[in-house]
């Protein structure tokens, strides 16, 4: 069974590197804002703009190469911040986002990501599609916990190292971190190393609340998704990935990947983006 464990204290080196992901956010929204109009030169397909949805252990630098891909092709994108605090309130911040945004969307989301777009989602009808990428699909009533404990698989518990942090407001909470030493082997085992290395360095925490509130809604039960499942995750069980994707309906693309996928693999997962996009022309 999957449980929060406390791992072993490491050091951290949560410094400078940490600005990648804000540089590379702000990078894509200054693309989306000139983009959003961008139509394709066949047949004036208006283009809808992309959201990425970073999960937990990472942040919006981790969509990098699948931007360059997307940006490519002529899509516009934003690559969103996620706070890491709670599906709803994560949701909500997301939510704000797609408000902002002109046109339509395809929401992207990668592990605990896919939980906040499945929620930020919802009665949206702006948002055209739905893409997962090795990430959660609760139903109403389930955690990203009790997903994956549902099937074996998963090693992540003896990696983690959980800190412990004062809330806003005044009580503790614990944010868990992967330790540094075991970044790569759980979570990126088939990125370079020294790309491994800097996630490892620039990582951002999820709040353990997080993997124990309960979905409230599915958006995925009224709008076409589609869902990337990585056969070599060690993070969320290959089997669970299966099951949620079946159960939505997803159009499924299976990959002998880590839990990285979108680092090892940008142009599957871009690919996967834009068949998402044409499909909900």
């Amino acid at each position: 069974m999957f449980s929060i464990e406390s791992g072993r204290r490491r050091r951290f080196i949560a410094g400078g590197a940490a600005a990648l992901g804000a540089a590379a956010a702000i990078g894509a929204v200054a693309a989306a804002g000139t983009a959003n109009a961008a139509t394709g030169s066949a047949d004036h397909f208006v283009k809808p703009t992309i959201v990425l949805e970073h999960g937990a252990f990472a942040d919006a630098s981790s969509w990098e190469d699948v931007i360059k891909e997307l940006r490519h092709d002529g899509y516009p994108v934003v690559a969103a911040a996620n706070p890491l605090r709670s599906p709803s309130s994560d949701a909500a911040s997301l939510r704000a986002l797609v408000d902002h945004i002109k046109g339509p969307v395809i929401l992207v989301g990668h592990s605990y990501g896919g939980s906040v777009i499945s929620a930020a989602a919802a009665g949206d009808p702006q948002v055209k599609a739905l893409v997962y990428v090795a990430a959660f699909l609760p139903a109403p009533g389930e955690t990203a916990l009790e997903l994956t404990n549902r099937y074996p698989g998963s090693t992540l518990p003896s990696a983690l190292d959980p800190v412990t942090v004062t809330n806003p407001d005044g009580s503790t909470g614990t944010d868990l971190y992967i330790q540094q030493d075991e970044f790569r082997h759980q979570f990126a085992a088939d990125v370079p190393a020294d790309h491994a290395a800097l996630m490892a360095e620039t990582q951002r925490p999820i709040a353990q609340a997080a993997l124990t509130e309960k979905a409230a809604i599915a958006a995925w039960e009224t709008i076409p998704s589609w869902d990337i499942v990585t056969t070599e995750d060690l993070n969320i069980p290959p089997a669970a990935q299966e099951f949620m994707a079946q159960r939505a309906h997803s159009h499924v693309t299976e990959v002998a990947a880590s839990h990285s996928v979108a680092v090892s693999h940008p142009r599957l997962v871009a690919g996967v983006i834009e068949k998402a996009a044409r499909a909900t022309r």
